[in-house]
């Protein structure tokens, strides 16, 4: 089958690979006709990880299912599904309790797996045209027939219950005013999740001028951090006292103001400041345990200087880690169904399996109003 093969540093290519195949009874094969590039994705394509070249990327997958092992009892082909990113095996301790991004079963020596991402598993990613399902009827989340909603529905594989996460986090209710930092696919959908959840106010910052302008579209109010400190700009909007709750959108890649360099603590320092006293933060944002790419040698450890002196003297609350996107998926998804929530705003592009290269070449540059690129492998 064709895929896309991580070749090296910015390089990617299609190429053929090896068929996927039952493995397990509890295995299902996909064909898959929908594939989202995540901005996680960037971080193997940049050279930021230890990702070996061969690795099929992709984990936000949906299609359609083409054979089912034997134990599998839910599913049957022709099924739409769309998975999460999590592979979860459901029966384990973190997954009995819900926390499907932590699973215990499915990655030994490491809580939590995920399709085509380096260090979560041995699971060949979907930015193909099959994938292989591992305990699938836990797993694939049905869809109704056809292919209607196709680009909304394959975001309930990550960005949507991420984005609807770091509102969870910060324990984000109706009334309370948010400040999301970052209006990349996953800020966009936090900001929007926020809405739905009934928040009163919701700031978005960020420094580039289509996201900023998407923010406004879907109702939020633009901070742009090049005109000045975000964390005073949004005070000033909100009587001197700062918002209910804050959500970093953006993790260790972060910049400095008016600098085109990293600082990766400069989001979590911004959001205490912008936080009013006994607020809450909600961090989705991607920090890892240690980064080759750092820009000094405690941010390649995976060590930031956080201000937790002014975390601990306002009484803020923090929440943090990966979905767990199984615990959101199913009513986010029905609320697709009804009309209540279309997150497929937030996608700028889609695109042919043959246009991959390209596409992560200008995604990983943000050129062309590249903000969301979906993939179709294989017609719907």
């Amino acid at each position: 089958m064709r895929a896309v093969v991580y070749k090296g540093p910015f390089e990617v290519a299609i190429e053929q690979v090896e068929d996927p195949r039952i493995q397990h009874p509890n295995d299902v094969l996909v064909r898959v006709t929908s594939t989202a590039i995540c901005g996680s994705d960037l971080h193997m394509y940049e050279g930021r990880t230890a990702a070996e070249p061969g690795i099929v990327f992709g984990h936000e997958n949906l299609g359609v299912v083409e054979e089912t092992g034997e134990g599998v009892t839910n599913l049957s082909k022709g099924d739409r599904v769309v998975m999460p990113f999590n592979v979860a095996c459901g029966f384990c301790k973190n997954c009995s309790a819900g926390f499907t991004g932590f699973c215990l079963t499915v990655n030994p020596g490491f809580a939590g797996g995920a399709y085509g991402y380096v260090a979560m598993g041995p699971y060949t990613g979907g930015q193909a045209e099959y994938v292989r399902v591992p305990y699938a009827d836990f797993n694939c989340l049905k869809l109704p027939e056809g292919t209607e909603k196709e680009t909304d529905f394959v975001l309930l594989a990550d960005i949507f219950p991420t984005g609807y996460h770091g509102n969870e986090l910060a324990d984000v209710r109706p009334g309370d005013t948010v400040a999301v930092y970052g209006a990349g696919p996953v800020g966009l959908m936090a900001a929007y999740s926020a809405m739905l959840r009934g928040a009163s106010k919701v700031f978005v910052v960020d420094r580039v001028a289509e996201r900023l302008q998407k923010a406004e579209e879907i109702g939020a109010v633009p901070i742009d951090f090049s005109q000045g400190n975000p964390a005073e700009q949004i005070k000033e909007q909100t009587g001197g006292e700062g918002t209910d709750k804050g959500i970093d959108a953006v993790g260790y890649q972060a910049q400095a103001q008016g600098e085109d360099r990293e600082e990766p603590a400069i989001v979590l320092n911004s959001l205490v400041e912008t936080v009013r006293p006994t607020g809450a933060l909600g961090i989705p944002g991607l920090y890892v345990p240690s980064d080759p790419g750092g820009p000094d040698e405690q941010a390649k450890k995976g060590m930031l200087m956080v201000s937790v002196g002014r975390l601990f003297e306002k009484g803020l609350r923090l929440g943090t880690g990966q979905c767990n996107v199984k615990r959101y998926n199913r009513h986010l998804r029905d609320m697709i169904i009804e009309d209540r929530a279309k997150p497929s705003f937030v996608v700028s592009h889609e695109l042919p399996l043959d246009e991959a290269s390209s596409a992560y070449e200008k995604f990983d540059k943000r050129v062309e109003g590249y903000t969301k690129v979906v993939l179709h492998p294989q017609a719907a």
